[in-house]
């Protein structure tokens, strides 16, 4: 590697990480790029997106798009995630992730889970996701580009994007039931976990989704990444770190 290309590219550490999964964890929609066949033509298309509980990106697609068989013929696919805000969109984060796209079978526990997933970050989607031409594709990170804004670059393995180990199929079994109960009886904490850990600004926050990492949050297009003081080791942790969370915001929060 040369003096040059060492200088450009930062080392990757804990915040690089934190802010490669934000962004792939808040991402709404991004750019899907995938290989033409017959032409190798690189095509793109914006995608609706979610994350599974291990941080892998979830895309809802139809049979009809051009990407669809693309993916179909080479797996071989970059996600581009990131919103630009006010000014220079280049001054923006955005994340770029090269991937294998993966369709999951129908009938499959892989499908229910990434279906479920999916649907609470993007309810509209109910509309058509049950169309027998629409199909959930899992997109397997390999490696990552972190544009952290002018002049933070970064590269990422999958290691440092995924969460591995007993925790991810321990919280997928119990994940849904805590954001019922979550939605139903503490939508005050939901509040509090938006403003105070996430810096979010108004109301009717619901929860999309639990890891290891964290929760998402949601109110109505405006989505909230909070990461929990420490990760969680087993799904029997989720329930104390919240209630501490909630104390912990709820504490700040009055008067002094």
């Amino acid at each position: 590697m040369s003096e040059t290309k060492k200088e450009i590219i930062r080392e990757t550490d804990a915040a690089a990480i934190r802010q490669a999964k934000t962004l792939v964890r808040s991402a709404r929609f991004g750019a899907l790029a995938v290989i033409e066949p017959g032409t190798g033509a690189p095509l793109a298309s914006r995608v609706g997106v979610a994350t599974d509980i291990d941080g892998a990106p979830l895309i809802l697609i139809s049979m009809l798009s051009a990407h669809t068989g693309a993916l179909l013929a080479d797996p071989r696919c970059s996600l581009l995630l990131g919103e630009p805000g006010k000014g220079d969109a280049l001054a923006h984060p955005r994340i770029s992730l090269a991937c294998r796209a993966l369709r999951l079978e129908r009938g499959s526990q892989n499908l229910a889970q990434a279906e479920r997933r999916y649907l609470n970050r993007n309810p509209k989607a109910k509309l058509y996701a049950g169309l027998g031409d629409f199909s959930f594709f899992r997109l397997q990170p390999e490696r990552a580009s972190l544009n952290g804004g002018f002049g933070k670059a970064y590269l990422l393995n999958r290691a440092d994007l995924l969460t591995s180990g007993s925790i991810v199929d321990e919280l997928a079994t119990g994940e849904q039931p805590a954001l019922d109960h979550m939605n139903a009886d503490h939508r005050d904490a939901l509040a509090i976990y938006a403003r105070h850990f996430g810096g979010a600004e108004g109301d009717g926050w619901i929860a999309t989704g639990f890891d290891a990492d964290g929760m998402d949050l949601a109110a109505s297009d405006t989505v909230c990444r909070v990461f929990f003081p420490r990760p969680l080791s087993t799904a029997r942790d989720l329930r104390p770190v919240l209630v501490e969370m909630a104390k912990a915001g709820r504490a700040a929060e009055q008067p002094r």
